[in-house]
């Protein structure tokens, strides 16, 4: 100390020091509060300079962030094998602006999943993605997984997603990630779905409406309805009514359905302006599979539109979402044209990641546009 004294560094004149009784502390999501154990308050704004501050950067090699039991957060060193609740990035904190950029300024075409959702802590949320095995799907329940979230990975296929979820787990080994079996083109294994989600007792939060099929020849599902229309569509439609219930208990909740900017190059009305079932389902001389998947996006926004004007006074909002145009996914397999021109137009498309941070960007904000124009820091929690 009598060092210090003498090096004049004893009483230092800086703004950032703490009164007497004040304790500089961290949020799960990198937000910096400070606790006045005088009077047994917390606050965002630092005592001396009112300015809010929020962590930089990763934690070291090494550190690893948990929680207690009493929702205390704290940190972890394993290579000198000790634990501190003091974040060792408070060192390296930043200024928090106070003037939020929109959301045309924060968000565009080049961002990707992991940076809309970035900051965000969803533990103790519900996700289900259906057709989360490959695509935008994956890239969406991975990104919720590793922001701590409870994901249901929704697939036809159990080997592939099965896969995905060890993929997911190989990135955080404590993501709470699963696979569940869900056939859309089969309405008794929506059926059987919904009814195996329920007897788990959890709540959801987040439904993604993702799976989806284009470009196949004409096909009757077992149901007796065209592939197109019952997948895209008609599926996704059932397993929401299904799944209704739950999404009301979990308010608040919301669905997002992935439709598409093809819905506005056809029309599902006939001549007289009224609704033309035999368009939604047609038969194999009334069939184009480029048309029969403009319907079925068309469904979704309509669906969604009228789900959201009946559930959003019970507190679960829904959004129709477009994830980028031309987007290279597996969408194509079902024609080698389409694969040809789906291949050609690479290199000017979205990636997976890109196109997935529409679902996330909806799934994790409200309806309202002003509201996804700023990440909101959390409320303080009282000593």
């Amino acid at each position: 100390m009598a060092a210090l004294r003498y090096a004049g560094l004893d009483d230092t004149d800086s703004e950032d020091e703490l009164p007497p009784g004040w304790e500089q502390r961290t949020t799960k999501d990198g937000w910096v509060y400070y606790a006045n154990h005088t009077e047994e308050k917390t606050q965002w704004e630092h005592p001396k300079t009112g300015k809010r501050k929020r962590i930089a950067g990763d934690l070291p090699y090494g550190w690893e962030q948990e929680t207690d039991e009493n929702g205390q957060v704290f940190f972890v060193d394993h290579i000198n094998k000790r634990t501190t609740y003091l974040d060792p990035r408070l060192a390296f904190t930043v200024d928090d602006n106070p003037t939020k950029p929109t959301t045309r300024q924060r968000y565009d075409g080049s961002t990707t999943a992991m940076e809309i959702l970035q900051g965000r802590d969803l533990s103790g949320k519900v996700v289900v993605v259906t057709g989360a095995n490959s695509g935008i799907g994956f890239e969406t329940a991975k990104s919720f997984a590793l922001h701590g979230a409870h994901v249901i990975l929704a697939c036809r296929n159990m080997t592939r997603a099965n896969e995905a979820v060890s993929r997911i787990l190989g990135e955080w080994h404590k993501a709470k990630v699963e696979a569940m079996t869900l056939d859309l083109a089969l309405l008794r294994s929506v059926q059987h779905f919904a009814q195996a989600f329920k007897a788990k007792n959890v709540s959801l939060h987040v439904l993604v409406c993702n799976a989806a099929v284009f470009g196949l020849p004409w096909t009757l599902t077992k149901d007796g309805l065209e592939t197109t229309f019952q997948v895209n569509h008609l599926g996704h439609f059932y397993l929401v009514q299904l799944l209704q219930d739950v999404l009301c208990r979990s308010a608040p909740a919301r669905v997002v359905v992935v439709s598409s900017e093809s819905h506005r190059f056809t029309d599902i009305n006939d001549s007289s302006g009224k609704l033309d079932f035999s368009r939604l389902s047609p038969s194999k001389n009334d069939y184009w599979a480029m048309l029969a998947y403009n319907r079925s996006k068309l469904c979704n926004i309509l669906f969604s539109n009228e789900l959201h004007r009946r559930l959003s006074p019970r507190g679960v909002t829904s959004n129709a979402v477009h994830p980028g145009n031309m987007m290279y996914s597996a969408l194509h397999r079902g024609w080698w044209v389409y694969t040809l021109l789906f291949t050609l137009a690479r290199p000017f498309t979205k990636s997976m990641v890109r196109g997935a941070k529409a679902q996330r960007d909806e799934g994790n904000s409200s309806r309202s546009p002003s509201s996804r124009s700023a990440q909101q820091s959390p409320e303080p929690r009282v000593l």
